[in-house]
């Protein structure tokens, strides 16, 4: 299977790399666009975006595994991510955890039967004022209660 990104968006990566001194340093910004455009990054979309920046294919993969906001595996339509961290656990995350489990059915790592959510439970979230935290996308919601939650879930299309 061979990926590539349609016009606009080969467009937008020679934009990116414009922005940066070298090529390399535009892997961010690259692996992003190819997340929204992909869904994921594949073996074959690191492949693409290396050969896009002129970078080994294995250097690519070592930022997509680093990194999680990169996306190795598809995932349900709104990726949900829980902060566990001490804060959050501290402020009720462990209720939170359960409320998503009872309602949607599934656990960290899982995806609905829908494919309408996916939820993972993640180290920070970085917002340790806002505890218990939950991203959706990249939306992120804090001073959580079971009954804010609930509403939330919701109201997710």
């Amino acid at each position: 299977m061979s990926v590539s990104f349609p016009d606009k968006e080969k467009k937008r990566v020679e934009e990116i790399i414009e922005h940066y001194p070298q090529k390399k340093a535009a892997i961010g910004d690259v692996l992003y666009l190819a997340q929204k455009q992909f869904g994921h990054i594949s073996p074959e979309v690191e492949l693409y975006v290396a050969s896009l920046l002129d970078l080994p294919a294995s250097y690519v993969h070592q930022i997509v595994t680093f990194y999680t906001m990169y996306l190795e595996n598809p995932v349900g339509k709104h990726l949900m991510l829980l902060c566990n961290n001490v804060s959050c656990m501290l402020c009720g995350a462990e209720d939170m955890l359960a409320k998503v489990e009872k309602k949607l059915g599934i656990g960290p790592g899982e995806t609905t039967k829908d494919n309408k959510f996916t939820l993972w439970t993640v180290e920070c979230l970085g917002a340790c004022e806002m505890a218990p935290c939950l991203m959706i996308d990249d939306k992120l919601y804090g001073n959580l209660t079971v009954e804010k939650l609930d509403k939330l879930l919701d109201s997710v299309e």
